[in-house]
């Protein structure tokens, strides 16, 4: 399955955008973006040292992920991000008319015991409740799927790409 689309998978920390991302995008057949690359160094330090981003430190980012989006329209692409407040995806999707999102949901037990087991990542599992109280789950007018983070990265993978394929409007070519 190829798709024109460009893939916005969100969630908060821990859920796997970024192992489920480069699958997806594998199985899609498109180029895969990580959203931390786009992250300016102040933004990786604050969060290093524990401390929540605002949003005059998100926008910026924001801005960049929608760029790589927009470049990719009609060619397709798959990019992590967090996206976890409505506004930051009504951003991104006005850089990048019809993106599509994944949102990964799960149990906060589930996510918190997954991010103890990442080494070198940035991100702290002390700000996981911020992450948490911060996410707006997908609104019925929002074009995405929520999935399931249980299971292997290639189980949650497959759903996704099935939810993707089940979705109205031309989603394949």
């Amino acid at each position: 399955m190829r798709t024109p689309h460009v893939v916005v998978v969100m969630g908060v920390a821990g859920t796997g955008k970024t192992t489920v991302g480069a699958l997806l995008a594998d199985r899609l057949g498109v180029p895969y973006a990580e959203a931390d690359d786009f992250h300016p160094p102040a933004n990786i330090a604050k969060m290093s040292a524990g401390s929540p981003l605002d949003d005059d430190d998100r926008w910026p980012w924001l801005d960049a992920i929608g760029g790589w989006a927009a470049g990719r329209a009609g060619l397709g692409g798959v990019v992590s991000c967090s996206a976890l407040k409505r506004s930051y995806r009504d951003r991104l999707r006005a850089a990048a008319p019809g993106i599509v999102f994944v949102h990964l949901a799960g149990d906060r037990a589930l996510i918190e015991d997954r991010m103890r087991q990442r080494r070198g990542h940035f991100m702290p599992t002390a700000l996981l409740d911020s992450q948490f109280a911060t996410l707006q789950p997908l609104q019925p007018d929002e074009a995405g799927v929520a999935v399931d983070v249980v299971g292997t990265p290639e189980q949650i993978t497959h759903r996704a790409v099935t939810a993707l394929a089940e979705l109205p409007g031309p989603r394949s070519r």
